[in-house]
């Protein structure tokens, strides 16, 4: 008998094969890992692969970044966060409301049947913070929002948050009455412009439909700032007050035009502003 030198044909093709569905096992299995290992995102209750990584971290020496930013304008321009046509009045930043300086402003929707105003994302950004409290006895949610230009916002007195939202929550200290302090998020989850954040503002019970909104640029100071007075009264609130803009003039033009032509949401303080200027 003569013996075999190499493989037959369908020893060949067997081998073959074998390879083949080695090699695709091998494929899906790092396929699979990328996509465990890749960080969640929300775009409007959707999850998502997150794009970037967040570039600033809170330091003793205030938001700082970690890396060169991107280029960024010196004014991103943003979307609106709601439908301005429904507000009727805006709430100025940087005056003094309820008897304490707010850095943030805020929409007022006097006219509204009930307190369902959607909020939205108005640019990128990864969630850092967030917090949970009652305002006469109502769940009230608070959001700040960082976009790796070093710009970040923050939006409060949401009442009624999306499940993507809502499960961030879940570790948070109980709510109480009063007590708006907030607690990192961590990892920082990112959110898409547009991403829905609420869906629900404000006291139900004393028909107070509104939400609070503030914008703060941390690759400098504002010009308010720059006096010696203002920084003796704000001493203890730098990480806000020092670097809280008008946002008004970060929006399209056509919509900075419509919030400007809005009445005063506060009665007492009405378009004052350290940082609005006419």
């Amino acid at each position: 008998m003569h013996k075999r030198n190499g493989f037959s044909l369908v020893e060949g093709v067997l081998i073959l094969a074998l390879v083949a569905v080695v090699g695709s096992l091998f494929w899906f299995g790092t396929q699979g890992n990328k996509q465990k290992t890749s960080k969640p995102a929300i775009t409007d209750g959707k999850q998502a692969a997150t794009p970037t990584t967040l570039l600033w971290q809170q330091t003793q020496a205030g938001w700082q970044s970690t890396q060169t930013p991107p280029a960024c304008p010196a004014q991103p321009i943003m979307q609106a966060p709601t439908d301005l046509r429904a507000a009727t009045a805006v709430l100025y930043p940087g005056q003094t409301r309820g008897g304490n300086y707010k850095p943030h402003g805020g929409f007022r929707f006097d006219t509204a049947k009930d307190n369902a105003v959607k909020v939205t994302a108005p640019i990128d950004g990864y969630i850092v913070r967030g917090g949970q409290y009652l305002s006469s006895g109502e769940i009230q949610y608070t959001f700040d929002v960082m976009n790796n230009c070093g710009v970040m916002y923050r939006v409060g007195h949401i009442r009624r948050l999306p499940d993507s939202l809502q499960k961030l929550t879940a570790t948070w200290p109980a709510a109480a009455e009063g007590d708006s302090r907030t607690q990192s998020v961590s990892p920082a989850l990112f959110v898409t412009r547009g991403t829905t954040l609420g869906t629900s503002v404000g006291i139900i019970a004393s028909k107070n439909v509104f939400f609070d909104w503030g914008v703060y640029d941390y690759r400098q100071t504002n010009q308010a700032s720059t006096s010696v007075a203002y920084q003796q009264a704000h001493q203890a609130d730098q990480e806000l007050a020092w670097h809280a803009v008008c946002w008004f003039d970060w929006l399209p033009t056509k919509d900075s035009a419509l919030i400007r032509s809005l009445p005063a949401g506060d009665p007492t303080s009405g378009k004052t502003s350290d940082y609005c200027k006419s």
